[in-house]
């Protein structure tokens, strides 16, 4: 695994209360598991958005909302009321993504790239 952020470095761009200090240290291992298992090039140095991206990662890890429990299965949910019904089915991959992810997401988006390559002649 990829080190691209620190608690300190979290701490310096959203204050040192974005979560209970004995929940820091988990929340960025996983904000760096997540930053990893995206496949970014590698850097030297790690760039500001790539920091960013992390702190953003990491406040919702410490809130549970990043490798959280899930269901599996197709979920279904209907709901009736005064002869009007509403539903709705999930597949088993489905999962919401935070605001926080989809924030990072959009920070990190031109280092992901689209699986193209650019090819030189020289």
């Amino acid at each position: 695994m990829t080190t691209y952020i620190s608690v300190a470095q979290v701490d310096a761009l959203l204050g040192s209360t974005w979560t209970a200090e004995d929940k820091k240290a988990r929340a960025v291992l996983m904000a760096n598991t997540w930053l990893t298992n995206l496949g970014l090039p590698a850097f030297d140095p790690i760039p500001d958005d790539v920091i960013q991206a992390g702190a953003e990662v990491a406040t919702e890890a410490s809130a549970g909302r990043i490798y959280g429990s899930k269901e599996t299965g197709v979920t279904a949910k209907s709901v009736t009321a005064d002869g009007v019904s509403s539903s709705k089915s999930f597949s088993e991959s489905s999962r919401t993504v935070s605001a926080g992810e989809s924030f990072a997401l959009a920070l990190l988006s031109h280092y992901l790239g689209s699986g193209q390559v650019k090819v030189v002649r020289c």
